[in-house]
């Protein structure tokens, strides 16, 4: 199995290296790592490779970042049932979905948008070692945060996709009703209005839109595609 780096961020937004690295290798010692005490990473005999080989596909995160509207949510979906269609297992952690359950203790305060992050991250790179293709679509505004979960899976593994839409395009489509909201007064520290969106200078892949001239989510998805191909993600 690969071996990473990780990366801990705390609610100051630094970075912290942890020595256990991405699978919890090179453990013949009891750990602390964060707040746990005496601990120690269990190995078993079925491995990531093995995993793969079973579903006939490479693990990986397609981290998918923009805007409130700009489309990540629909893309996410199209590009799920692509992989489905092709007989590839994908699951989708999706921004909102993740606070009904997850991350429903947390607020959308600047600590807690951290944590926010750092969560989906780890359950990202648990599904990526299972073997499946995660797509996680989350507005992400930070690009320490991005750099943060990137930094959890191995090299090649973290693809991300920035939706490159322009605010007054979101703002038009405002599909809840927030920018609406934020405009007025009623949500404080909305991304795009009153709180910054740091955009990606290395993504992977970026999907762009402006007015009157979008591609489809389908349309989106299939260059997503390519790449997994292209990539060799699709093939154990």
């Amino acid at each position: 199995m690969e071996e990473t780096q990780t990366l801990k961020v705390d609610v100051q937004g630094k970075v912290d290296k942890l020595a256990n690295g991405h699978a919890g290798k090179n453990h013949s010692h009891l750990s602390t790592i964060g707040n746990s005490t005496n601990i120690k990473w269990h190995e078993c005999p079925v491995e990531k490779t093995d995993r793969q080989k079973l579903l006939q596909q490479k693990g990986c995160v397609i981290w998918i970042t923009g805007l409130s509207g700009s489309g990540k949510s629909s893309v996410a979906c199209a590009l799920s049932q692509m992989l489905y269609q092709r007989g590839k297992l994908s699951y989708i952690l999706d921004g909102d979905n993740v606070r009904h359950g997850l991350n429903r203790d947390l607020s959308f305060k600047a600590e807690d948008r951290v944590e926010n992050i750092r969560r989906v991250g780890e359950v990202a790179k648990l599904f990526a070692d299972a073997g499946f293709i995660c797509i996680a679509c989350l507005i992400s505004p930070y690009k320490r945060d991005r750099a943060a979960c990137r930094a959890m899976l191995p090299s090649g593994d973290f693809i991300e996709v920035f939706m490159d839409v322009p605010l007054r395009v979101c703002e038009d489509r405002d599909p809840k009703g927030l920018y609406k909201l934020a405009r007025a007064g009623k949500i404080k520290g909305f991304t795009g209005i009153d709180d910054p969106y740091e955009s990606p200078l290395d993504a992977e892949i970026v999907l762009k839109c402006n007015t009157g001239d979008c591609s489809t989510p389908t349309d989106m998805a299939g260059k997503m595609i390519s790449y997994l191909e292209e990539k060799g993600y699709l093939q154990a």
